[in-house]
């Protein structure tokens, strides 16, 4: 566990109108910098009517068979995500299913399921990047995360009206690919399955990875001090990183 009292995120946030956006994107475009921005926007009564119409002209038929099919929860928000190519989305997981449907340019996606937990080395669950990884995929530091060398992913790019499915606790790195312009992306997210009424064994290792994230949770709020929680956390399960999730 990494000591974040000191952490300094490599982004910040900023509120601006939608105009605003555009024209600070193409302002760095022209400048052709290191800096980048990037908007998240979530797809609600705030938004300017022309996006809703076009939102709504979504194949929202195909998209609910495919909710019912995997028997998720409901719909709980989308997220328009606009962005400048070579822009990256640092390795991350989610809570909830995810359609990630492409609307202008390409992204490049690796995926890890969530058996590859101990080579990620998330940040610590009361870190403001708590589903992040602290691996720099640029750079990695294999002496600190010497389990990174292990990591085995899925690779996959996306276009123009490509639907990948992220499945809840499944890690992902996204990178707005070079000399592809502009991208615009809109996420789906959904709740997972009820919770069955039975557990079966062995659990699945996204079960066994919310079962550790909420175990971190409740020792931190516990002890007071969520400094404290690495050193014991790593004492209790260090059997279970030696023998691995799956």
């Amino acid at each position: 566990m990494c000591n974040f009292m000191d952490f300094v995120p490599k982004s910040r946030r900023m509120e601006m109108k939608f105009s605003e956006f555009v024209d600070s994107m193409h302002k760095r475009e022209e400048e052709g910098g290191e800096e980048r921005v990037y908007l998240q926007q979530t797809l609600n009564d705030t938004v300017g009517k022309k996006i809703v119409v076009d939102f709504l002209g979504f194949n929202w038929n195909w998209i609910n068979r495919q909710q019912a099919t995997l028997n998720w929860g409901p719909l709980t928000s989308n997220l328009l995500l606009v962005g400048m190519e070579g822009n990256v989305t640092p390795a991350h997981y989610d809570e909830q299913q995810n359609f990630f449907a492409q609307i202008k340019g390409h992204k490049r996606c690796i995926l890890f399921p969530p058996d590859q937990f101990e080579c990620l080395y998330s940040y610590p669950v009361h870190h403001p990047c708590d589903r992040q990884s602290q691996v720099d995929f640029d750079n990695p530091n294999y002496e600190k995360f010497p389990n990174f060398k292990n990591v085995v992913g899925y690779e996959a790019v996306v276009g123009p009206g490509d639907v990948l499915y992220i499945p809840m606790y499944w890690w992902h790195h996204i990178e707005s690919l070079l000399n592809g312009g502009v991208t615009i992306t809109v996420n789906f997210w959904y709740k997972g399955a009820p919770t069955p009424k039975k557990i079966e064994y062995p659990l699945r290792a996204h079960q066994k990875v919310a079962i550790m994230r909420n175990i971190e949770k409740m020792l931190g709020e516990a002890l007071g001090d969520p400094h404290e929680v690495g050193p014991l956390l790593k004492t209790m399960i260090k059997g279970r990183y030696d023998q691995g999730l799956s």
